[in-house]
């Protein structure tokens, strides 16, 4: 359904913090109020809605949404109060009372299970002084009741297929503002992707709290899913994120050797190369566990790169665990990676812990950490320079007569082009590495069928 033109047209501001999934969660809410006459706005000022998509993984993060609510309440006090003001996300799951309390100004708070029915929210919040709180895990599917999504995300698009998570690592938040785990059913997934590539997307990224554990099929997991995905006419490149080791089966690394369009690129988070902390964390593997699967993935797909996700100072961390780490790092390599000073959560079992790292060693210890990896992603980096490489264009470049896009590798790519490559996969020669991106010169067009 098409929004109202004109007058009637009511502008929406969603501002988005953190993971992928709330981004896509950002546009399926847009999708949700759509119908509701309400259309995106660029800038704040002047909305006739706003909504804070929040994230709750990082330090001080309710603060954080504090602070923003406090700037975007003189924004709704220049409305006269006409204009909603929403939180969305974890956060709000997490510290729903608390906002509501601190910010009595806040018309509607919602968690991240509960955005199909904004609609009702927004038309209760219309009623004068009604806050409305929905932040109970509903016994609906929320994703049985969401529209066909009316928001083109362009020549790159996430499509969720799973949230939450049943793992319950000692210093994550998930489990408690995502709820269990829950999978998508095949069907859904592959008429939302197939709409996706309609509108114009040639590579999707397949997203979950633990994407590899999905499990909406009769004839298999995520492996399976990949590969009837790879058979939607114009789709061109497929990738997931995030992934557990403990649900990386022969299934899915068959996957990664059989499926051209699986891209040979992998978020794979391991958190710590020490056992002794693994197993403080709740991780249920080991470093060698995770070394074993390392192996086994680049025996079926031997390009194979590797992105992770690193906590550094966790309680209870010694400087040889520390060294653990560092030695996984060096022996394997990452590309790329995400890396974190420990922070405690409320709520986790981790904050209680004893032995907490102090903050100057953790300041230590995570930037002797980044310093190896940067030096890894730039060993990497240089290592493709002179080799010839698909590159997937999605938009326009930093300078006029650039055109940009990524490589399989999810390096940034930048070369002299025509827009009109935009959307199409090219063959470029890499000439030469920025501090965060590629440079290259086309070789061949290959243009999709």
């Amino acid at each position: 359904m098409s929004v109202m033109n004109g007058n009637n047209l009511k502008r929406l501001h969603v501002i988005t913090w953190g993971c992928q999934m709330n981004v896509y969660d950002s546009g399926r809410m847009a999708d949700v109020l759509a119908p509701l006459g309400y259309g995106p706005a660029a800038e704040p000022d002047g909305a006739d809605m706003i909504i804070l998509n929040t994230c709750h993984i990082r330090d001080k993060a309710a603060e954080k949404v504090f602070s923003e609510l406090g700037r975007l309440r003189g924004l709704k006090e220049a409305t006269g109060g006409r204009m909603i003001l929403a939180v969305a996300g974890c956060v709000a799951q997490a510290e729903g009372a608390e906002i509501l309390r601190r910010a009595p100004y806040v018309d509607i708070v919602l968690g991240p299970q509960t955005y199909h029915r904004l609609p009702e929210m927004v038309a209760r919040a219309s009623r004068a002084g009604n806050a409305v709180i929905e932040t109970d895990f509903p016994p609906e599917d929320k994703f049985d009741h969401l529209p066909e999504s009316l928001t083109p995300q362009g020549v790159t698009a996430f499509l969720t297929i799973q949230e939450g998570c049943d793992k319950f690592c000692s210093f994550c938040v998930v489990p408690y503002t995502r709820g269990a785990e829950q999978s998508r059913p095949a069907e859904a997934i592959l008429r939302e992707a197939r709409h996706l590539v309609s509108q114009g997307a040639r590579e999707i990224t397949l997203l979950g709290q633990n994407v590899n554990a999905w499990h909406g099929g009769e004839t298999g997991g995520l492996g399976r899913l990949l590969r009837d995905l790879a058979e939607i006419p114009g789709l061109l490149r497929l990738r997931y994120a995030t992934s557990h080791p403990r649900d990386m089966n022969d299934e899915l690394i068959a996957a990664h050797r059989d499926i051209p369009a699986l891209m040979p690129f992998l978020h794979l988070p391991v958190q710590s190369g020490s056992d002794r902390i693994l197993a403080a964390m709740n991780r249920r593997h080991t470093a060698d566990d995770y070394r074993r699967i390392v192996d086994r993935l680049h025996d079926a797909r031997p390009d194979l790169a590797l992105s992770s996700d690193f906590i550094v100072g966790h309680p209870g961390e010694t400087p040889a665990d520390f060294e653990a780490t560092m030695s996984l790092i060096r022996e394997i390599g990452f590309p790329q990676a995400y890396s974190f000073k420990y922070s405690p959560r409320p709520g986790t079992p981790a904050a209680g812990a004893g032995d907490q790292v102090p903050e100057a060693e953790k300041d230590r210890r995570l930037q002797v950490l980044q310093a190896l990896l940067r030096e890894q992603q730039t060993d990497f980096n240089a290592a493709c320079v002179g080799l010839e490489l698909p590159v997937l264009f999605s938009g326009p470049g930093r300078h006029p007569g650039q055109i940009g896009g990524r490589s399989p590798f999810l390096q940034a790519v930048h070369v002299t082009g025509s827009p009109h490559l935009i959307g199409h996969e090219s063959m470029v020669r890499i000439v030469d590495i920025r501090p965060n991106s590629l440079s290259g010169t086309l070789v061949q067009e290959r243009r999709i069928a």
